[in-house]
């Protein structure tokens, strides 16, 4: 791990750029995905997209784990806490706050035509909005959806100086055989969604599998499952990078890259085509915790390793320093901007790119400002 001048992490700040990007033109990808049967064009445009996207999340994790592990030596677990929690917490509740009430003087204003499907315009009443407004202590609601996000880290992070304690001593083999078992449970989506198919017939009406059930959610594999599992595997690489040639890395990362893809992309047509319009089912192959998304993320992961230095100039840290905040209020200017691009004849994979850049710029400029004012800064950084 290589740092610049200023002691930023050069590959990883060109990585937190990019997976920014992935995460807005995923979410300006959704609207045309919830197309669904009626406009095939737009649906397979949307969906083509959107599952290029998907390692945008896993890749935000493992720079977590880049970045944060191993914890410094003697830090208090409750100043962990207090330092990493609190920086989330300020944003959590800003933006919680203020998307729901943009969003409802948007769509009871201009955007009061919206053709958007993945937006219910009999949903922005002062009745829901007040609903919005304090259920946030719950968990996120539409106007807020990529919060999820900051919801999953602050868990990540109520952790993290357990796992950091173990990283300490662990040996590489330890290492592997920890990530060996989250492997196996990259596949477990799969083996939920087929097990009615094979004659599993659940328990009380609960389909979920090894030991899951209406009384117990934390089956089997609770423990070794999920986003931890990049945060350690980020760490691993960290520790030991791979020493293969570019050709052999290309040999192996690019097919996997593809093949991953390709389950993603045709994954989702096809359990489409099957459920239609069921997000339940189409959400599978999405799934960031799951086997195709994970072969999509680490060639990318692996790739920016190599970044030579020298690529890295200062504009790439301002730029990466702003991504959180682009994270936090883009989903706002997503909904915007697929007005303002909703133009008949347009290409939809125009319409798409269009509404990225514009995302992007506006949110940019917007966490810019907020960022360069010490009482709005809390919001952004």
């Amino acid at each position: 791990m290589y740092t610049v001048d200023n002691g930023r992490v050069a590959w990883v700040d060109v990585l937190r750029i990019l997976a920014c990007a992935m995460v807005v033109v995923s979410h300006c990808s959704d609207g045309f995905v919830a197309e669904f049967g009626a406009d095939r064009e737009a649906f397979l445009t949307g969906t083509l997209v959107g599952s290029l996207m998907r390692p945008s999340v896993p890749l935000f994790v493992m720079i977590t784990g880049v970045l944060l592990l191993p914890l410094p030596d003697g830090c208090p677990m409750a100043s962990f806490y207090r330092r990493r929690v609190g920086r989330i917490a300020w944003p959590l509740v800003a933006w919680s706050l203020l998307l729901p009430v943009m969003a409802y003087l948007y769509f009871t204003g201009s955007g009061s035509g919206s053709a958007n499907p993945s937006v219910d315009l009999s949903a922005y009443t002062p009745d829901v909005l007040v609903g919005r407004l304090w259920s946030w202590v719950l968990n996120f609601n539409f106007d807020t959806t990529p919060l999820w996000y900051l919801y999953m880290l602050v868990g990540l992070y109520l952790v993290m100086p357990v796992v950091g304690s173990w990283l300490k001593h662990a040996s590489k083999k330890d290492m592997l055989t920890f990530l060996g078992l989250w492997f196996a449970t990259l596949f477990i989506p799969y083996i939920r969604l087929l097990a009615p198919a094979m004659g599993y017939a659940g328990n009380y009406g609960n389909y979920d599998i090894f030991g899951g059930c209406d009384w117990n959610v934390f089956s089997t594999f609770h423990y070794v499952s999920g986003f931890i599992g990049y945060i350690i595997l980020a760490y691993y690489l960290k520790c030991y990078p791979l020493d293969w040639g570019m050709k052999k890395m290309s040999a192996v990362f690019i097919p996997m890259f593809f093949v991953g893809y390709s389950i993603t992309a045709g994954g989702y047509i096809w359990l489409q085509s099957i459920y239609p319009g069921d997000y339940a089912y189409l959400e599978i192959v999405w799934l960031f915790t799951g086997i195709n998304v994970s072969m999509m993320t680490v060639p990318v992961f692996v790739f920016m390793q190599r970044l030579p230095s020298g690529l890295w100039r200062p504009w790439v840290g301002r730029v990466a320093s702003l991504t959180f905040g682009v994270y936090l209020c883009h989903f706002f200017f997503v909904m915007v901007f697929y007005d303002v691009f909703d133009v008949d004849g347009m290409p939809y994979l125009l319409r798409i790119l269009g509404m990225a850049v514009s995302v992007s710029v506006t949110a940019g400029i917007l966490t810019w400002v907020l960022s360069a004012n010490r009482i709005t800064r809390i919001l952004v950084k």
